[in-house]
């Protein structure tokens, strides 16, 4: 049975250069010089104006995107220190065990750099409009199946992939240059949108798709360079990088744990349904035993996410590695939080979110609204990207609409691409890498609801 090898999966080679060895230097690896280029990227500062769970929040208690990938980086370095320094001593690695933190915290640093405004909820608009608009009907009369299927079932994971290998520092091949396996520990879902026999898998590395059409090249070197076993012969699918199920576990500890709080402290929850769910989903040596000596709920609150999340990355440490021959040869692919053995109190937590927290009023108004902002963005500039690509003469007001667009979504020029597929890629790219609130007032511009200046 084939198996992946930890020599390989931890590659330093950089996408987009000549694989050339390089002195190894403990005080800025290569995986740490991937997480500082992410952290000076315009895409992830971005994201500190981008929805989390409460989208246009008034007030600056609850978390934004940005806020959410540096817990998330956080809790990864610290799933990934625990796991590397026993998988160096199994297999005798020369590499210090904080390289695998390191992989894993930059590769969780990006995790969400593909994400639209409105969140997923944007994700959703995106995909509805693509599906049910004239526009687009006419803007893809010439792609194929699969460059449809990218666009039609647009994925932030895949748009992430393409931000961090494409869209940032685009002059250069292999955009930010990351390191392979900071690539592939990033790909939760290493798969193209169209794939053999995926329908019938049931893993939880296939439940969506990582890259696009257009980056299938470069993830097909991150497999080949990381050693990753394909899922089929002649397709763009593979198993999933070890480290992938480290960010994922640290994703789903964070979101879970802190939108619970989040809901806590805006009134959504009570002290005691939120104490004593949290405290189910700690192993009993963590759990607290002096909590009642706080006197403020909400620093008792804080005191408990922050020991749940200590417990959660024990737990999935473990797990990690009791089952590590097993994710070597792609057999295990289920998430960590589901696997644990307080995954019922996880189930709970994001059950009563669902309910209670994800769902309030005010952030169902608001997601429902992005529907019609994306939506109407969309039809405005693909319309105007229609009609200056139709052959025809372009109305004056499509040619003023994409002066609007910026050059690197229009093309060399301000003359659009003469591939259909790059052409609305590159739209989604400009529409996608909107904050919240740039977006809303983009679309109250160019909808005359609103001018410059008022």
């Amino acid at each position: 049975m084939h198996t992946m090898n930890w020599p390989q999966l931890l590659s330093s080679d950089q996408l987009g250069r000549d694989a050339k060895p390089r002195a190894y230097d403990a005080a800025r690896s290569p995986f740490r010089r991937d997480g500082d280029r992410i952290t000076f990227s315009s895409a992830f500062r971005r994201l500190q104006d981008k929805t989390q769970v409460f989208p246009l929040a008034d007030n600056d208690y609850v978390r934004t995107r940005l806020t959410h990938s540096l817990e998330v980086a956080s809790v990864a370095r610290s799933l990934g220190a625990r796991v590397g320094a026993e998988i160096c001593k199994r297999h005798t690695l020369q590499e210090n065990g904080g390289d695998i933190g390191d992989i894993a915290s930059a590769a969780a640093l990006a995790h969400d750099l593909g994400n639209p405004p409105f969140g997923h909820s944007g994700e959703d608009a995106i995909r509805h409009w693509f599906v049910n608009s004239s526009i687009a009907a006419t803007a893809q009369e010439k792609l194929t199946d699969a460059q449809r299927a990218d666009i039609e079932r647009y994925e932030g994971n895949a748009q992430g992939f393409r931000v961090v290998t494409r869209l940032q520092m685009p002059d250069n091949n292999g955009g930010l240059q990351l390191t392979c396996a900071t690539l592939g520990a990033f790909t939760k879902y290493p798969r193209a949108s169209v794939v053999g026999e995926v329908g019938s898998y049931a893993g939880a590395s296939a439940k969506k798709f990582g890259f696009n059409q257009s980056e299938a090249e470069f993830f097909t070197t991150v497999a080949t360079r990381c050693g990753l076993i394909s899922r089929g012969d002649g397709t763009s699918w593979w198993a999933r990088h070890p480290l992938a199920f480290l960010v994922e576990a640290a994703d789903d500890i964070c979101y879970r744990l802190v939108d619970f709080e989040d809901g806590f402290r805006l009134g959504h929850l009570s002290y005691l349904e939120t104490r004593d769910l949290m405290l189910e989903a700690m192993r009993p040596n963590h759990r607290p035993k002096r909590l009642d000596d706080i006197p403020s709920e909400a620093r008792r609150i804080q005191l408990i996410r922050a020991m749940a999340i200590g417990s959660a990355i024990e737990e999935c440490a473990d797990l990690f590695l009791s089952r590590e021959s097993e994710i070597l040869a792609g057999t295990f692919d289920t998430s960590l939080i589901d696997a644990i053995e307080s995954t019922p109190a996880w189930e709970e937590i994001i059950r009563v979110s669902r309910d209670r927290i994800y769902n309030t009023p005010r952030g169902v108004e608001i997601e429902a609204a992005g529907f019609e902002v994306l939506g109407g963005l969309l039809d405005v500039f693909v319309s105007a990207l229609n009609d200056v690509t139709s052959g025809a003469r372009p109305s004056p007001r499509s040619q003023k609409l994409l002066q609007l667009v910026p050059l690197e979504n229009i093309g060399p020029g301000r003359v659009p691409d003469a591939d259909p597929y790059l052409r609305l890629m590159r739209m989604l790219d400009f529409v996608s890498g909107m904050t919240d609130r740039y977006a809303v007032t983009l679309y109250k511009k160019v909808r005359g609801i609103s001018l410059p200046g008022q």
